[in-house]
């Protein structure tokens, strides 16, 4: 294993998020309908969209999924997270299954590292209807420690207002913190904001568009960072493996913060490293 930290200079990440429905290909708003069955049934293309998936997020050094599959007879019984780790070269994934349908679906947030986390916490979001979740990566403890926060919020405004106010008290003692995911909301909406302001977060994918993936019109796919990391300027990606666009952003970490580089082992049924 060995520390990024060795290296007096600042560590650049390259930070994605990416919600999949289960690996399948929205390029309609009549595909909603049409397709529906790929929603309960295994297809020979969602294999072929995931291979595409896993080429596009290759690159980058933390992806964040939401709507992953962690192996129901949808998904041909393959752990979404896994596989995309496997084919994009993540040596760690780890997976939080929020909303099961029986066998047909099992539905979740998603987390590939080219890092080790110290610790992984699984966190179910309030609401009236379950099934939403968030996955928080911590990686080293207190000052020089960083929080990555996955999470897929409700699309009811009451319900992620009291999601927003459950994850400020989860994360209250996060000094580095990015927080990635579908937010169902933009950016400048009434809860992101003062969900921003109580945590001491920016927004740099604030307005950018994407959804849905064929003509974006909506901003509901975010990255937020801790206002004392520096990031690059956003980017949203015009690809159609999904009925989102992926949202990207690099970061500059402090020098003082450490990282481990992953390392093979043994890999555990809840996630682990590859």
């Amino acid at each position: 294993m060995s520390p990024l930290s060795d290296n007096p200079e600042p560590i650049k990440l390259r930070l994605l998020s990416f919600n999949i429905p289960a690996g399948t290909s929205t390029a309609r708003y009549h595909h909603y309908v049409t397709h529906s069955w790929r929603q309960v049934l295994p297809h020979s293309q969602r294999v072929e969209n995931l291979d595409a998936i896993a080429d596009f997020v290759a690159p980058f050094d933390m992806v964040a999924l939401q709507e992953v599959d962690s192996g129901s007879l949808r998904s041909g019984f393959i752990n979404q997270s896994k596989y995309l780790a496997t084919h994009a070269n993540m040596p760690f994934w780890c997976h939080q299954s929020n909303r099961k349908v029986g066998t047909v679906a099992y539905a979740g947030n998603g987390f590939l590292s080219r890092f080790e986390p110290d610790a992984v916490e699984e966190h179910r979001l309030p609401g009236v209807i379950p099934g939403r979740g968030t996955l928080l990566a911590r990686f080293g403890k207190g000052f020089d420690g960083l929080d990555v926060a996955v999470v897929h919020l409700a699309l009811g405004k009451r319900a992620r207002a009291q999601q927003l106010k459950f994850l400020s008290r989860q994360l209250d003692s996060s000094r580095n913190l990015v927080v990635m995911g579908d937010f169902n909301t933009a950016a400048d909406s009434p809860s992101v904001r003062d969900f921003c302001e109580t945590m001491a977060l920016k927004a740099p994918t604030s307005g950018l568009a994407s959804y849905p993936s064929w003509q974006p019109q909506r901003a509901i796919d975010h990255i937020l960072v801790s206002e004392r990391l520096d990031a690059g300027a956003a980017e949203v990606f015009d690809v159609t493996f999904s009925d989102h666009c992926p949202v990207a952003i690099e970061i500059e970490l402090p020098a003082s913060l450490r990282l481990e580089s992953a390392r093979p082992v043994i890999t555990v049924e809840s996630g682990g490293w590859l």
